[in-house]
């Protein structure tokens, strides 16, 4: 498996973690790519970007789960905030929809996970590249990125 900046970036922090490859799939969905892996969906977490007037910010959230606009303006002190168009993702990150990852971007931009991440050891999230995935423990995750944690998604869709 080629390595991604995403795993680099892991190992040059002596960050442990596992990754996965499911490239042949041609998955690209969280809540899929949790059933491939057959793992529970409110462990897989998708990578979202936002934008405001102002400003960019990125939420992670649960595969099953939607991010609450609302909610997540509020985290960050905006009036408003809405999805970054899938268009600009590559331009603004350096990552093509499916394989977004919150470690790793162009640029750094304020990041908040949903609080549901801390019910688990480990969590899994895109390796940076659409069909690898890496599990990372939770704890691990702050130093490597500096991020916030709230309550930012609307009830499970399943």
């Amino acid at each position: 498996m080629e390595k991604t900046n995403v795993m680099r970036i892991l190992s040059s922090r002596k960050i442990v973690y596992e990754a996965f490859d499911y490239s042949s799939t041609g998955l690209t969905n969280a809540l899929e790519i949790a059933h491939y892996l057959k793992v529970d969906p409110r462990q897989v977490f998708k990578t979202l970007v936002t934008r405001s007037n102002s400003s960019f910010y990125v939420f992670v959230v649960p595969s099953c789960t939607e991010l609450d606009l609302k909610k997540a303006s509020k985290v960050v002190n905006e009036k408003s905030i809405e999805m970054l168009p899938s268009k600009d993702l590559l331009k603004i990150t350096g990552y093509i929809h499916g394989g977004c990852s919150p470690i790793g971007m162009r640029k750094f931009f304020k990041t908040y996970f949903d609080k549901s991440c801390l019910n688990f050891d480990s969590i899994y999230f895109s390796a940076g590249k659409v069909g690898l995935n890496v599990k990372v423990k939770v704890e691990d995750i702050s130093k490597v990125i500096h991020i916030g944690f709230s309550d930012l998604v609307k009830e499970e869709i399943r």
